[in-house]
């Protein structure tokens, strides 16, 4: 199975609510977002002893009844189950007795659970099953680096310790892939000859011993494999001079590398797979078309043999294939919520059954299947509530419920998220989710703008929108041009956008749509976002300080040229990407100064409270430092709270809760709504730069 990663959305952040990452037989850093699913919740509450003592009769609405912080934000109480190949045991990241996320394990049929791992302080949020359905694989940070290691531990035996296999200080571990033929070793892609180059090692897993496999030459972001001889084949290669990407296949291991498919930039796509001959391959493709479509390629000429699917709206999404013979068995599409395309009459016939089982309106996905197919685990993710899981047997087609992933949501009743479309000022739709408080009234409004920008927001269950709502604000989420799964031309529609073009100005457009609509109270709107959602909000109170009472900004940049300067050697490859999609601050430095909030923060009239992980290798501590520190020299009202032991976001619950606790209280003084009292939580790290400035050292932009 090719499992290429490019880290494509390079300002993306979770809110401060973030899940656990999902986990995938062939992963890497990045979330397997398609690891959402559900089943009926009665018969979860009258089968499964977890949910059993939390099965309350829900009385409260998100107007009445205020839902502690703590479990709206706490760690889930189970994620990410995961099956072995084997179908023998089941794997699930859970609290341990300490409150750390950890990796448990149970046997299938039994009542056996116990804690694999025994991580003390940060929590485990990627776990995954090598192939020899002993072995439990897991990644992990340092305070928040994204410095991951890949960790192996014996899930089978109690005396067990995890063992780092890519034990390199300062370096990487990405694109991990697993073989089903090949089950006593695992490919991994680690960046310590070269801090910006990821080359890929073959790591025995019963030794630990690495062993170089394939050299990076400096171009290549992601590496695939063919699944019959598990050598890597393919390699994503981006081109520094013009941002192309290139897509690039050999025979075998000692082969010549030729060029598969080429994409200019402004074109879209990615390999999917070859086919089980290794004479075709999948490939994700908008050349010659708007959207991404399925198509499958000559392995040595690249000529389109094939358009398998497509959709005018919106890219192609998840593709599912045979494991066996790599024909396509489904591809799902998401305009505003998910569809599926079957190729597979009995696949359709068991999501039919699947779906009918469902509470309404919830999505079905598979969240994991055995090696023989036999045995899934399914879930059902919906808008208001938890995230529900199953067994599903597919030869008698009987489910059995499995757990809910936070049985203390199940006694409150939660908003349900709208998707709405909003015109923006030039014609161009956007596609928006609307949650609103218990109320056909106008209220407060937060404009909760999404990390990236070239990332998306997608319907489903969210505990920060929840947690607005409850509170008496409306939320709104707006897939604002520059997001990304609409079309190339979508994409690029946000190209040299940012700060005082198109993309904030459809965010101001959102705004104007839900005054107009009779859903915000207009001098009463905060506008809140992390990453690029920070610097949007940064942007939206520096460029249109008329329109927002309040901001939050969470990891958010406030000078591009300073951003781009100190990110991680491995995004080099991206860096000129980020220059034609952001607009070249290197060059131009008028644009920069034009685009970046510092050097307009006197224009800010609203107050503003900051978020930061001292960690964080994508969006530097200077970047909230430097307007922090400048705003409080001109008297303008900034809060800024700092953690040292956080990245890009906030994933310690005590430290979500902690920041969570004052953004409440922050919009509750400027927009109205209710708070929960606040207190502290023990274990929060939380240090304010802005009080301690007399003994403190902002941290050095690079200029």
């Amino acid at each position: 199975m090719v499992a290429v990663t490019l880290t494509a959305f390079l300002l993306a952040y979770s809110h401060p609510n973030i899940a656990p990452l999902a986990s995938s037989r062939h992963v890497s850093t990045a979330v397997n977002r398609h690891a959402w699913t559900a089943v009926n919740r009665q018969a979860i509450l009258a089968t499964s002893g977890v949910a059993r003592a939390s099965a309350v009769v829900a009385k409260a609405t998100t107007s009445t009844e205020i839902i502690p912080r703590e479990v709206l934000f706490g760690n889930p109480e189970y994620a990410s189950p995961t099956l072995s190949p084997d179908g023998k045991l089941l794997s699930y990241l859970a609290p341990d007795a300490n409150g750390v996320l950890n990796v448990w394990c149970r046997t299938l049929g039994d009542n056996d659970d116990r804690v694999v791992t025994s991580d003390t302080y940060r929590g485990i949020r990627q776990a995954f099953w090598a192939e020899d359905s002993s072995t439990l694989l897991f990644m992990q940070d340092n305070a928040g680096d994204e410095n991951f290691h890949l960790f192996a531990i014996d899930a089978t035996s109690p005396d067990a310790v995890a063992r780092d296999l890519t034990p390199y200080p300062e370096a990487k571990a990405q694109n991990v892939i697993t073989n089903k033929r090949f089950p006593e070793t695992v490919l991994v892609a680690i960046n310590n000859r070269d801090p910006s180059k990821f080359d890929m090692y073959r790591c025995d897993l019963a030794t630990g011993a690495l062993k170089l496999d394939t050299e990076n030459p400096g171009s290549v972001v992601g590496w695939g494999t063919e699944d019959e001889s598990f050598e890597v084949r393919e390699a994503l290669v981006i081109n520094q001079e013009d941002s192309s990407s290139t897509v690039r296949v050999r025979d075998s291991a000692t082969s010549e590398w030729r060029e598969l498919i080429n994409f200019p930039y402004g074109e879209e796509g990615n390999m999917i797979s070859f086919s089980k001959d290794a004479k075709t391959c999948l490939v994700l493709s908008s050349l010659e078309r708007e959207t991404t479509a399925l198509v499958r390629l000559d392995a040595h000429t690249g000529a389109v043999l094939e358009t398998i699917a497509a959709s005018e709206q919106c890219n192609t999404g998840g593709v599912l294939l045979d494991e066996d013979t790599k024909e396509v068995r489904a591809v799902s599409f998401n305009y505003a919520r998910t569809e599926r395309t079957f190729f597979d009459t009995e696949l359709e016939g068991h999501f039919a059954t699947l779906q009918a089982a469902a509470p309404a309106g919830a999505e079905v996905s598979i969240a994991s299947r055995t090696r023989d197919e036999s045995l899934w685990v399914v879930s059902y993710r919906r808008d208001d509530g938890p995230v529900e899981y199953v067994t599903y047997e597919k030869a008698t087609g009987a489910t059995l419920a499995l757990f809910v992933s936070q049985p203390s949501l199940l006694p409150y009743t939660f908003a349900p998220m709208e998707d709405v479309r909003i015109e923006a000022r030039d014609g161009l739709e956007l596609v928006a989710y609307l949650t609103r408080a218990d109320t056909e009234q106008p209220t407060p409004l937060v404009l909760l703008v999404h990390g990236g920008p070239w990332a998306r927001d997608f319907w489903g269950f969210n505990p920060s929108v929840q947690w607005l709502a409850n509170r008496g604000y409306a939320v709104l989420q707006v897939n604002y041009r520059g997001s990304s799964g609409y079309s190339k031309s979508f994409l690029h529609k946000g190209d040299k956008q940012w700060g005082v073009g198109d993309m904030q100005h459809d965010l101001s457009d959102a705004v104007a749509w839900a005054v107009r609509k009779g859903i915000a109270l207009e001098d009463k709107v905060c506008i809140y976002g992390g990453s690029y959602g920070g610097y949007a909000c940064l942007a939206g109170l520096t460029f249109t300080p008329e329109l927002y009472k309040c901001g939050v900004d969470i990891v958010g940049p406030s000078n591009i040229k300073t951003l781009l300067d100190s990110i991680p050697p491995y995004w080099g490859p991206l860096r000129n990407d980020m220059l034609k999609k952001i607009g070249d601050v290197d060059a131009d430095t008028v644009f920069n100064e034009q685009i970046s909030p510092l050097f307009h923060a006197d224009k800010i009239r609203a107050p503003l409270l900051i978020g930061q992980g001292a960690n964080d290798p994508r969006v530097k501590q200077a970047e909230s430092d430097q307007i922090a520190f400048k705003l409080k020299s001109k008297d303008i009202a900034v809060e800024y709270v700092l953690y040292p032991d956080e990245g890009h976001g906030f994933q310690r619950p005590p430290n979500r809760i902690d920041f969570n606790g004052r953004s409440e209280l922050f919009l509750a003084q400027h927009l109205g709504g209710r708070a929960e009292d606040f207190e502290a939580p023990p274990g929060s790290t939380a240090t304010f730069p802005l009080e301690e400035a007399f003994d403190y050292e902002p941290a050095e932009a690079i200029y």
